[in-house]
């Protein structure tokens, strides 16, 4: 399987409701490293993955609906605990939608999987991954 990874950030605020989220429970402030990671089997006929620059374009994009943003405010997040594991997936849904609308070009449709990671720090980090 071929990957290419791009990267961007993203500055969000937001609150989490349940004791399991301690001090968190309080309107806090979250910068995160975003990495979407595109995977397909065959190189397409190019012989790359993905066009990077569309990819980052893309990317950039999609952090840029959520950066500098307080999630508790968002109609999208209304009720949601907006986890690192959530935001990863929001992200990721988010950008296959561009691909299957070809905002990443053709021989993105090859693709057969899309990871996102957000970095909370240099020790902790979440992702989901899913099929195109």
């Amino acid at each position: 399987m071929f990957s290419v990874t791009v990267r961007d950030h993203i500055m969000i605020a937001h609150s989490f409701r349940g004791e399991v989220f301690g001090p968190a429970q309080r309107l806090h402030g979250a910068t995160f490293l975003v990495d979407a990671t595109f995977r397909r089997e065959q190189l397409d006929d190019d012989n790359i993955v993905v066009d990077i620059g569309l990819a980052t374009r893309e990317l950039g994009a999609v952090v840029s609906e959520l950066n500098y943003r307080n999630l508790d405010n968002e109609p999208d997040f209304a009720g949601i605990n907006t986890s690192t594991e959530y935001l990863a997936k929001v992200i990721a849904d988010r950008l296959a939608e561009r691909v299957h609308k070809g905002a990443l070009g053709e021989g993105a449709k090859g693709i057969k999987a899309l990871s996102v990671t957000l970095h909370e720090s240099h020790i902790a980090w979440a992702s989901y991954e899913r099929a195109l």
